[in-house]
Parts: C-alpha cells; structure tokens; sequence
C-alpha cells in the first residue's frame, strides 16, 4: 500500500509540478473573485518546499480540489502535490505509525482526526485560528467545537479546519405540483406538519419515505432523527447524545424518534402506507415526486439526491428543494445538519501551516465554488461565482445556519451508528415501539463498552 501511495504522489507530481498561470482555471483579476486575497498570498514565499496533501477525493472531486492547490502552487512556489485514495481510512493511519504521513490530511468525518489527535499524530492549528473561524464561519463557534480534540496529553486543542461542506436538512419537492395544488413553502416545523396534514385532506399523499439501502438499510432515517434532535433539544443536548453522556433511552431522543415516526408511521402520510417505509430502497423514493399524478409532494433527503431523479431532471425549475425548517414555538434557531471534510496537519512545516493560512482566504473557497460539488460556511465569499444557482441556494441553507451539526451517526462509534442505529430504525418504521428501540440501540453501545 505504501508503495502505491508513493507511486500515486510522484504522478500527482507530473500534474501539480507543473503548475503555472497559465494552467489556472480562471485567470487572476477576471471575474467576480476576490483576486486581492490572491494577490496578499504572494508575499509568502515557499519555493522550493514541498507541500503533500492526501485526501478522498478521485475524479472530478480530485480534480477540482488540484485546481484550488494550483493558485497556492502558484502564489507561493510551493511544490504541491495532491494524492486521493478510496482507502483514505485505512492508509492515513498506516501512514502515520510508519512515521511517513503527509503534511496535511483531509479527513471525510471528524471522528477519524479525533482518534489520531488522541495519538498524538496531528499538530494543533495556529493559535488565533479558532477565534478567525469562530468570526468568518457562520455557526462559527460549530466548526471550532468539531474540529477540537483531546492530544495526546490530554488537552483540547483546535486540529481541524472545516473546508468543503454538504447540506442533509433539504426538503424536496415539484414546484409545479405545489403550483397546482397551491401549497406555499412551509416556513416553520409546524407549518410543514400543517402542509402533511392539508395534502392528505386533499387527497393526496404527502411523503415519499424509504430506509431501503442493502446492508446499510436504516440510515436515511438516522438522518431524520439527527433533524428532529436539533429541532427539539438544545445543541448541547445532540452532542451529549452523540457521545452516549446522554442515553439512546433519554426522554430528548425518544422525543426526537417519534418526530420521525410522525410522518414515517402514518399510513395517509406516507406513500406506499407506512409498511412500505423500511422496504423501499432511499434511490427510487423520490420517484414518486415525478409520477403524475404525483404519488408524493415532500422528500426529506440531502443535497446528493438529485443523482437519483429522472435523467434530465434540471433542479431549481423541474424540482427544488427548501430548508427542513425548525419550530417557531421552540428557540433553537435554524439549525443545519450536514458533514463535511477536515483538514488537518500531520507532518508540521513552514508549508503546511502556509496552506491551512490559505483556506481562511476567499479565493480558496470561490475557486471550487465557480467548479462544482462545493459549499462553504465562509461569510466573506462571494456567492455570485457559483457556477450552479442551486449550489448558492444550498450555501445560502449554510450560510443562515445559527448551528451546524456534524451527522451524529457518523461520529458514533461504528457498530451503534453503521449498526443499531440503522437496525433500530428499521424496527421501528415496522412497528415496534420507540422505547423498545432505544433500549436495545443503548444496549449494544454498552456492550462496547
């Protein structure tokens, strides 16, 4: 594997080696980019030095993420070489006891750069660097707080810079439909649960549901939950939960289950009747949106669902989306669920900490976004570069989040959130009862223990 890796960096090296204006996607000082935040990254010099980042991104993702290193490559004269692998897991840790690991590592879940911070295989952020988050990020005080992690000394210190964000609290639906049928935008929780109960007493059915996902059957309603939880309880709740401080059995998650179970376990509300909620596979669930007439008018799902509507499918005209709204009669503010990826440095240098300076500039942000794939919580960007109006429009969901959330099932440990938790969920869209559910989730994240 070592092998490999160092074959796949000298091929990266063929690419970003070579890096020069002229291979930069957009030509600085042209187009609506802070091209200043371009022109300040100048004054740091680092020829000669070489930069390696190592991350999860192939393809296109990959591709992208080596335009945006291009314009420090660039700015600085950095050697820069980026290197992606499908087994960043397994191979960021091989790497690091091996005492060979890259300057900087991008970590697809938190949960991971915590485990190596505890290690002692990462070395905290520059000081200021909370407080520069804390001030630009909206929901800044979110980021800081998942990207802190106990050393290995014990002390918590800032390891993780948050930089390429997704959205999960997405409602999908046909704006025609709703034109028809006159339905508004609900802007509050009860409003929606108003809008259910409206689309059933005019004869329609207002939800498309499915849990149905092979060997990870359950997850979709994890994410249902995870919404329900920051829709009802305080943030500090959702985190205590997260780490098992507060029990799968606590009234606060019990609560947050049977939210779900609101519009999962009512027959009228759910397309297929409520049996047919664990049975349908998440991928053709949204099917129903585009039946006609329609078998469905809402679909909870995050910002990756439209790879699953009908080919030819233009989002923002033939479906759109809006923000699974929060209580107007709980204050909890517009709390947004997502994930994302965490830089973090794992061999220190003058370049990797030049690097990490880097993504606190708007121009490391609005270049992927003028790309594709791309959302930030950076308030100093400027939107106007999205090349897609429907990734503004989910950046504009992150943008006016007063708490960000990272997916909770993601950041528990594998065999309650990759486990329990989706088999829980399934038992319950099947009927059983939401206590017994949590009992027996809890019991297996004691059993860890």
């Amino acid at each position: 594997m070592k092998k490999l890796f160092l074959m796949s960096v000298a091929a990266a090296a063929l690419t970003l080696g070579s890096a020069q204006a002229a291979d930069l996607k957009f030509t600085p000082g042209e187009g609506d980019f802070n091209w200043e935040s371009y022109e300040a990254l100048k004054a740091t010099q680092l020829n000669g030095e070489e930069v390696t980042v190592f991350g999860p991104w192939l393809g296109p993702d990959q591709e992208n993420a080596e335009a945006v290193l291009a314009y420090f490559a660039e700015a600085t004269g950095a050697d820069v070489k980026y290197v992606g692998s499908d087994s960043f897991e397994q191979q960021i840790m091989i790497d690091a006891e091996a005492g060979s690991a890259p300057n900087i590592a991008v970590f697809p879940q938190p949960g991971l750069a915590a485990d190596m911070a505890k290690r002692g295989f990462l070395t905290p952020l520059a000081e200021g660097t909370g407080d520069w988050v804390k001030e630009n990020y909206a929901a800044g005080q979110s980021w800081v707080d998942l990207g802190t992690y106990a050393g290995k000394d014990g002390s918590d210190n800032l390891y993780g810079f948050f930089y390429k964000v997704d959205v999960k609290s997405l409602v999908w639906y046909i704006p025609e439909n709703f034109e028809d049928a006159g339905y508004e935008i609900p802007e509050t929780m009860e409003d929606l649960k108003a809008l259910t109960q409206k689309i059933v007493d005019d004869g329609g059915t207002p939800w498309c549901i499915g849990l149905g996902s092979g060997g990870a059957t359950g997850w979709p309603a994890t994410d249902w939950v995870e919404d329900m939880m920051l829709r009802t309880q305080a943030p500090d709740v959702y985190d205590k939960w997260v780490s098992n401080e507060v029990k799968f059995t606590d009234p606060a998650v019990i609560g947050a289950i049977e939210e779900f179970g609101w519009f999962a376990r009512n027959d009228a509300f759910v397309a297929g009747g409520a049996g047919a909620v664990a049975t349908t596979d998440f991928r053709d669930s949204p099917k129903g949106l585009f039946s006609s007439p329609p078998q469905c008018y809402l679909h909870h799902q995050a910002s990756f669902i439209p790879a699953f509507f009908p080919e030819g499918t233009k989002v923002g005209t033939d479906a759109d989306f809006f923000y699974m709204p929060a209580y107007a009669s709980k204050d909890l503010g517009k709390p947004v669920l997502g994930a994302g990826t965490v830089w973090a440095i794992t061999k220190d240098s003058t370049g990797a900490q030049a690097l990490i300076k880097f993504l606190q500039s708007p121009i490391a942000h609005e270049i992927w976004m003028a790309q594709k794939g791309f959302l930030t919580p950076y308030k100093a960007v400027n939107t106007d570069v999205f090349s897609d109006p429907t990734l503004k429009k989910m950046n504009d969901v992150l943008l006016g989040a007063t708490t960000f959330r990272f997916d909770g099932s993601d950041l528990m440990p594998g065999g309650v959130g990759a486990g329990s938790f989706w088999t829980g969920m399934v038992d319950y869209a099947g009927g059983r009862s939401a206590e017994d559910v949590a009992e027996a989730i809890q019991k297996s994240w004691d059993a860890l223990k």
